[in-house]
């Protein structure tokens, strides 16, 4: 197979610019380099790929089938590199802090509470990310994590950050309608959308097959958010993991259903360096993550969606 030589940058972008514009001119005033300069380096950039790129047209160029072609690849190709380049940007923001969360966590839990902590830290650039294959912090990455255990890595600070719980919820609507219904009537007056995993786990399957044996399934998802939105939709009840829901009971759009057990959930670990993290404002994300769990399992809120 032919491998072709790829040309220079300076020669792609002296093409592109000339391409753009239609114009040796106005490209060297963009490039700040002479016509001729434009002009050679277009020359060179044919004699390269052996097929000419330009014709003339009036007072200005045109570009020809293969310039056209070539064209296509270079603004491709140096919208990948501008892209990079932002990223690396991103990258030396001062306030740049890594952040790794489990998306429930993330979605239900923490994102509610962020323009507090923004307000707290106004200089704050928080990266998110909820790969939880990044399972190793250092100053290159990730600066904290949480996850369903610690990560037993050295020179880190792990703390046990929120107990989950599941819980059996409905919207607004769906819940005032069985609260006048005594409990082994439910199913006849609601179906029950539920996750997979929930159906087999060790902590939540007595539960399906105990108090919501007889519901009908309406739906059965492989992902708790997408449970999450047919729950609100009020598409039926379903036994959701308590931080996942937290927002949504917090402001009236879901409530636990009483009669029913709530089952121990996950417990989340926060992870970060013990001494000297990477910059002061990821040792005050840090802290305020825990004084935030900390407020948390104390007990504020978790009565919030709950109706007698």
């Amino acid at each position: 197979m032919l491998e072709h030589r790829i040309p220079s940058l300076k020669l792609l972008m002296g093409f592109e610019a000339a391409a753009r514009h239609g114009n040796f001119s106005r490209a060297a005033d963009e490039l700040h380099v002479t016509q001729s300069a434009i002009s050679h380096q277009v020359q060179l950039l044919e004699e390269q790929v052996k097929q000419p790129l330009f014709r003339r047209a009036g007072r200005g160029v045109e570009l020809t089938v293969a310039g056209e072609v070539l064209l296509r690849s270079v603004q491709r190709s140096m919208n990948v590199l501008r892209s990079g380049l932002g990223r690396i940007a991103t990258y030396l923001d001062p306030g740049l802090v890594v952040l790794v969360c489990p998306a429930p966590v993330l979605h239900g839990w923490l994102q509610p509470r962020l323009r507090a902590l923004e307000a707290q830290l106004p200089e704050l650039c928080l990266l998110l990310s909820v790969d939880e294959s990044a399972r190793f912090v250092d100053e290159i990455d990730v600066d904290i994590a949480i996850g369903d255990r610690p990560l037993l890595q050295a020179d880190l600070q792990e703390i046990p950050l929120l107990h989950d719980e599941w819980v059996l919820v409905g919207n607004s609507e769906l819940a005032a309608r069985l609260a006048g219904v005594p409990q082994d009537e439910h199913h006849l007056h609601a179906d029950l959308v539920c996750l997979e995993e929930s159906l087999t786990g060790d902590a939540t399957a007595p539960l399906f097959l105990g108090p919501l044996a007889r519901f009908r399934k309406r739906a059965i998802y492989d992902d708790a958010r997408l449970l999450l939105d047919a729950t609100l939709d009020g598409r039926g009840i379903a036994c959701l993991p308590r931080l996942l829901v937290d927002a949504s009971l917090a402001h009236g759009l879901l409530h636990i259903l009483p009669a029913y057990p709530r089952v121990p959930g996950a417990t989340w670990w926060l992870s970060g360096v013990a001494e000297h993290p990477r910059s002061a404002i990821v040792g005050q994300v840090f802290d305020w993550l825990r004084a935030q769990g900390n407020d948390y399992g104390s007990g504020a809120g978790t009565a919030a969606g709950t109706r007698a």
